[in-house]
């Protein structure tokens, strides 16, 4: 399985694939998610001590809010330590179903912190991570082919390779490798490099990184890079949980920092975090009226395999340098960000109307101001941003308990129109947190150990054009779910999303005007755990989509997964037999597919068709494991897949894909 390696805890795997899920709309394709699974898996074999952990430490568990957080310090600073675990569930906002969730990562036992660093503890104590992985498309596609002008100029393979080694929770090192499909593995094998040493718990010095990096402050609208989750079943995940800094282990090419960094404790309650930061990033260029070298637009794929995309590789210099403070007093903390960027070139105005507002020039300063309180049952949060040239940017909102069984978010939210970042992240219907303003709000409802209910409802306005918008615009986003679970081995999931937009009318007129467009999604899904070697999860998604005057489209998917993981099994595996329709990729489906460890995939169902994958995994020894990996799709009356250099010709595409890790 692509998440834990014992299969026996799929409660967990199957809460993190849900939230995974819930997200998957609104993540790139190539999104990577390693260091989320990372983490949980280290949590897996050394647990947090929860009479000895952090707010920082616990924000690292996807699945508890920032409410529970603070009710559980409240509670400890009350009660004092935890003497059984169960315990949790005295505290408030901590029902059954978290508890069961939280149990595998966490433990009130004493894991023997390692205190002092020397050489020999390091090579006798340390935990070693290698990981290698190969994966290809098995039909050749049209960028592989011996065309003129613009092709794939290396080969079909995709290449990763990663060490992690962790010496207890003091210090870890890292070092990331990568070759994307298409791009060349002559003289420099891989594409990507990335690297970073970390120290924690040196003193006054919490945190110290060199190297790749990632920033993670406040709600995300002044600075945040790597990952950040948006909206989803669970309503308290609108309330980002802010990790500071830490160091940066994925193979998105894009969103990191590139230097050195600390968090160092300058008084009780103040922390301060500097950092400094030299980039060089993929961009593609243009001349002004001048002949002078400008901006055009920056490029996050991290791909490098046609002649343009290799052009603009490392063409834009990134300079970044500021603090971050911080103070924090019982449930009370209060933060300040400043930080400059300088880039090599000048950005200019683009020629669209809607990008009228985008950022120009070569320098831009980012301020802000974030809090978080929390009274009695209330957890409340919010964050100002300003950029300078630019605008303003808030957010507020707050968690709220309502009983032991309902919890309640709430969350405004305001973007100028020409508010600029480059590390924003904050809570957004649009892929940036700009030219919206909003209102969410929902509710989690778990009467017991049976049933939880959630339902959400997110209304939202852009004041300013956006791409195919040519107005001011407005929409909304409903969804309800149901959980029923009559015991641990079975539970079924029935889910209802509606979302309406406004877009450019596909009618041709002189002047465009909007037309509503609606997106529907129904779900029904079960999971059952006939026995402790059989797993099965069956699958119905109905989606629907609906733009003006225009005919509406009705699609679907089904299918039927199989997990056979028997405990110490030599080997263990899964298999998916699906059958999907869509009209277009108008009313395209997405669906979490289980892979090799550490990757991840988010299958798009759009056409017609059959979908099968297959992994294995074999336990080769003590520490040595090797995952396999099949998957296909056969398209129904089509004589092409893809477009422009993707295409494949014929009504198949396949991969496979190899993954070995050693452990030592």
């Amino acid at each position: 399985m692509g998440f834990i390696a014992n299969a026996q805890v799929s409660e967990q795997q199957v809460e993190i694939r849900d939230i995974l899920e819930s997200v998957a709309d609104h993540l790139p394709d190539d999104y990577d998610l390693t260091e989320l699974v990372d983490v949980l898996m280290r949590y897996r074999k050394n647990p947090i001590n929860l009479n000895q952990t952090n707010p920082d430490e616990l924000k690292t568990i996807i699945f508890l809010s920032p409410l529970q957080i603070s009710n559980f310090f409240s509670y400890i600073k009350e009660n004092g330590n935890l003497i059984n675990v169960l315990e949790l569930q005295s505290i408030d906002g901590f029902d059954e179903r978290t508890v069961q969730n939280l149990l595998p990562f966490v433990t009130l036992q004493d894991m023997g912190e390692y205190e002092k660093l020397s050489f020999k503890k390091m090579m006798q104590s340390g935990e070693n991570d290698f990981l290698m992985r190969f994966s290809q498309i098995l039909e050749k596609q049209k960028g592989f082919t011996d065309l003129p002008g613009n092709r794939y100029l290396g080969s079909a393979e995709r290449f990763q390779s990663r060490y992690r080694y962790h010496y207890g929770t003091i210090l870890s090192a890292a070092i990331t490798l990568d070759k994307d499909a298409g791009e060349k593995f002559i003289a420099r094998p891989f594409d990507f490099y990335s690297g970073n040493i970390a120290l924690f718990k040196l003193g006054k010095i919490q945190k110290l990184v060199m190297g790749d990096y990632t920033l993670q402050f406040g709600q995300g609208l002044t600075l945040w890079s790597g990952f950040s989750f948006g909206k989803g079943p669970d309503v308290t995940s609108v309330a980002k949980k802010d990790l500071g800094l830490r160091p940066y282990n994925s193979t998105n090419e894009y969103s990191f920092f590139r230097g050195v960094s600390a968090t160092i404790n300058l008084y009780k309650g103040f922390d301060i975090t500097p950092f400094v930061s030299f980039r060089k990033l993929d961009a593609s260029q243009a001349l002004d009226n001048n002949g002078d070298l400008v901006q055009s637009t920056v490029n996050q794929t991290g791909l490098h395999r046609t002649p343009s995309e290799i052009a603009n590789k490392n063409a834009l210099n990134q300079q970044v340098y500021g603090a971050t403070l911080q103070y924090h007093k019982n449930e009370f903390s209060l933060g300040t960000i400043a930080y400059h960027s300088q880039y090599g070139n000048r950005f200019i105005t683009q020629k669209a109307l809607y990008d009228q507002f985008s950022f120009t020039g070569k320098s831009l300063t980012n301020l802000g101001i974030y809090y978080n309180y929390t009274y009695k049952n209330i957890y409340l949060y919010g964050e100002v941003g300003k950029s300078m040239p630019g605008g303003m940017a808030y957010l507020n909102g707050a968690l709220i308990s309502l009983s032991p069984t309902i919890s309640a978010a709430i969350t405004h939210r305001n973007y100028q129109r020409n508010y600029h970042n480059f590390f924003n992240q904050a809570v957004a219907e649009s892929s940036e947190a700009v030219n919206e303003k909003g209102i969410y709000m929902g509710l989690n409802i778990n009467p017991d150990k049976h049933w939880a209910f959630s339902v959400y409802g997110d209304y939202f306005r852009f004041p300013w054009l956006k791409y195919r918008v040519d107005a001011p615009s407005k929409g909304y986003e409903l969804l309800g779910q149901v959980i029923y679970t009559p015991d641990k081995n079975y539970k079924i999931l029935l889910r209802f999303k509606t979302e309406i937009k406004q877009q450019n009318t596909d009618t041709k007129v002189p002047v465009n005007f909007l037309d509503d467009v609606k997106r529907e999604g129904y779900r029904l899904e079960s999971i059952w755990q006939a026995s402790p070697k059989w797993r099965f999860q069956n699958r119905m998604e109905v989606s629907q989509y609906h733009k003006g005057p225009g005919r509406p489209e009705f699609g679907y998917l089904i299918y039927q997964d199989v997990d056979y993981s028997p405990m110490f099994a030599r080997i263990t595996g899964n298999i998916r037999l699906a059958y999907f329709h869509t009209p277009s990729y108008n009313s395209r489906i997405y669906a979490y597919e289980d892979d090799v460890l550490y990757s991840f995939a988010f299958g798009m169902y759009s056409g017609e068709g059959f979908r099968t994958y297959l992994n294995l995994k074999c336990n080769l020894g003590k520490k040595l494991n090797i995952w396999a990996r099949y998957a296909m799709f056969y398209y129904r009356d089509v004589e092409s897949i893809g477009t422009y250099l993707d295409e494949i010709q014929g009504n198949r595409k396949s991969e496979i894909k190899i993954q070995l890790r050693y452990q030592f």
